[in-house]
């Protein structure tokens, strides 16, 4: 259901509730007059103020002609030139005509605090919208035949937008950036393992990103059945439970349970099919009690909301990070985000907006987002070569635009290609194509995808495992040994006990 938008144009009113609009018009007329006054002094709140954020219709007119002016680099700011202009736009009369305008100009003492006067018309015009908004809402609340869930969608849209259009950053100067820069370098070179971001757990990886860095949306694509979901689980396990980091898992497409599950089946070394079917030896059970308590004790968040927004997302961004320290967000997967409450001409437009939304929620969290995409059927048309790259990204050209990193995986066991042309074995053989890095170098690797455990992991982890596993085995068969042993004293006492 499309719910009506509220019109840009318009104005909540007068006053509210006995009391007036918040405004300001004796500093509007001091700004409008140092404009015409002070040569240059447009630059200084050119990004402070709109036509729009002048109560006073006529200061609104005013500032109109002074902004077509500053669009003509020849042309001089001054009363006699607004007034022409006004002239040119029709509407010097609208405006208050000459005589309002020279008066403005013999009002003004000095233009010394021009900016700061700026910021408080660009406020009050903020506060009016609020207030216009929130006219806006209670009417739509009061109305039964609206949703309140596409309600409640539709007005966080919008206060969205309020909030992004009114956001300004303040500019810094270059030897605050340089010293930071430089304490950062410092920084980098005493750490031994050369891993400057959120390590993935995958050496190689690693070796090319350096870890995934602050502030990077990383978009992980590839085709159905690649396995996308068990590659960055893998990598949540490596984060959460071998590294300690806080993340959250975003799982549009599965239920917390399912995830679970997947999850359990990566660290419990336990085939999933057993896991399914609950037909798991004494030995395993052991083994899986094991592994579940690593599981509950670490620092994963999981929300299976389906349909998410992106505005949905941000919020619950913004509170993981704030109140459980989280430092990186997956999501799995971006085309199954949407934008509630705002409407698009074609899905691609909607996709694109949803992708610059998490690169911009990225940096202002200050961590990295990694988001899985789907690719496109072209790979599966192509006769030669099935090896995805930047063009098959699927829905919309602004993912490869607003990703710093573009990884897709690719199973060429998958295709029935089971040899390299040098004839090595592909069999059970990821290749992660690091196919954009925007502050490094790209590349290929390698690693061992293991069905049975939905598990990617490096080449050499295999003989890892085995020593982990034969040291596990040694623990859980100490552990069964004591329990039986304990069995066997209970038993003991209880038969000393009985009465014959």
């Amino acid at each position: 259901m499309k719910l009506p938008s509220t019109p840009k144009s318009s104005k909540s009113p007068t006053s509210v509730g006995g009391r007036i609009q918040p405004q300001a018009r004796e500093l509007e007329e001091a700004v409008l007059g140092a404009l015409m006054l002070e040569k240059d002094s447009y630059a200084l709140i050119s990004e402070i103020l709109t036509p729009q954020s002048f109560y006073d219709k006529t200061h609104e007119l005013i500032f109109t002609a002074i902004r077509d002016l500053a669009g003509k680099p020849e042309q001089a700011i001054d009363m006699l030139t607004v007034i022409e202009q006004l002239k040119s736009n029709g509407t010097l009369k609208d405006a208050g005509g000459v005589s309002h305008i020279a008066s403005i100009t013999q009002k003004v003492v000095s233009s010394e605090h021009l900016e700061y006067h700026a910021r408080i018309i660009a406020q009050k015009s903020l506060a009016r919208e609020l207030i216009s908004f929130s006219f806006s809402l209670t009417d739509k609340a009061f109305d039964e035949t609206i949703d309140v869930s596409d309600l409640m969608q539709e007005a966080e849209a919008q206060l969205f937008e309020l909030s992004r259009k009114n956001i300004k950053k303040d500019l810094t100067h270059i030897a605050q950036i340089v010293m930071g820069a430089y304490a950062l370098i410092k920084a980098y070179a005493s750490r031994p393992d050369k891993v400057f971001g959120l390590p993935s757990g995958f050496t190689e990886l690693d070796a090319l990103t350096l870890g995934w860095q602050k502030s990077d949306l990383i978009i992980i694509a590839g085709r159905p059945s690649m396995g996308k979901t068990a590659f960055v689980l893998s990598m949540a396990k490596n984060m959460a439970i071998d590294k300690k980091i806080p993340v959250a898992f975003f799982s549009l497409e599965m239920s917390n349970i399912q995830l679970i599950n997947r999850l359990i089946v990566n660290v419990s070394n336990i085939d999933s099919e057993k896991i399914k079917n609950g037909k798991l030896k004494s030995d395993e059970w052991v083994l899986l009690e094991e592994k579940i308590k690593l599981l509950y004790n670490a620092p994963i968040y999981v929300d299976d909301t389906p349909s998410l927004s992106i505005f949905e997302f941000r919020t619950k961004a913004r509170r993981l990070v704030k109140e459980y320290k989280v430092q990186c967000l997956f999501v799995d997967y971006l085309q199954l985000m949407n934008v509630s409450g705002i409407s698009f001409s074609i899905r691609e437009q909607e996709v694109s907006f949803i992708s610059r939304s998490l690169k911009s929620l990225a940096k202002e969290l200050d961590i990295p987002i990694i988001a899985l995409s789907q690719l496109n059927r072209n790979i599966e048309n192509r006769s030669q070569c099935r090896r995805p790259q930047l063009s098959d990204l699927r829905e919309s050209g602004a993912i490869e635009q607003d990703a710093d990193v573009v990884c897709f995986i690719h199973r060429p066991e998958q295709y029935k290609i089971l040899e390299d042309a040098q004839g090595n074995d592909l069999k059970g053989k990821a290749e992660i194509i690091l196919a954009k890095h925007r502050n490094g170098p790209t590349g290929d690797i390698l690693l061992s995808f293991k069905q049975e455990f939905i598990r990617f992991q490096n080449l050499n982890d295999d003989q890892v495992v085995l020593e982990y596993q034969s040291r596990l085995n040694s623990q859980i068969n100490s552990i069964s040994q004591e329990k039986i042993c304990h069995q066997k004293h209970r038993t003991e006492s209880a038969n000393e006990n009985l009465p014959f």
